[in-house]
């Protein structure tokens, strides 16, 4: 009896040193739950161009330990943000004629991860100041989820997303 319970014993803590060894795993933000801000539906040529969204920005998630990148530029996604689901979610019958472009402004420094409708992840901090921008220049038909982040966490802070075809339209 004193071996088998020795046996168990060694066992429970072989498998409590392997789980603590072994690698993290990393959920994915969840773009299938109901944005936290809204869904829109534009079609091409919407009107107002830049579309406007009040936003919060930021969440408990490390866009960086989400495992997202970048899809044009390999580089890691920065921020943090609400994984649980989306800020906003954009539809969009897509086109070739005009560029499906994302920013944000905002007095934070904010970042800006959008999950495009092949399930890539765009990603942006800083383009113009402290706001980011993500530019699809042939967007897809589909449906664009986005997260707007907090560079360094804390509280929520507003912030706007806009959402143009227009490559002129950007941060102030």
């Amino acid at each position: 009896m004193r071996r088998l319970a020795l046996v168990l014993m060694s066992s429970g803590a072989a498998l409590a040193v392997a789980l603590a060894l072994a690698p993290a795993v990393v959920a994915q933000p969840d773009f299938s739950a109901t944005p936290i801000f809204g869904t829109f539906t534009l079609v091409t040529g919407f009107v107002p161009d830049p579309q406007p969204v009040p936003v919060l920005t930021g969440g408990p998630d490390d866009a960086s330990m989400l495992g997202l990148v970048d899809a044009a530029s390999g580089e890691p996604c920065r921020g943090w943000m609400n994984g649980a689901a989306p800020d906003v979610r954009v539809s969009y019958p897509g086109g070739e004629a005009f560029p499906l472009r994302f920013y944000v402004a905002s007095d934070s420094d904010t970042t800006l991860c959008v999950n495009l409708p092949d399930a890539t992840w765009r990603c942006n901090d800083d383009t113009v100041g402290l706001n980011p921008v993500v530019q699809v220049d042939a967007p897809a038909s589909g449906q664009y989820d986005i997260w707007i982040g907090n560079y360094a966490g804390g509280a929520p802070e507003p912030a706007t997303l806009y959402v143009t075809e227009l490559a002129t339209n950007g941060p102030p």
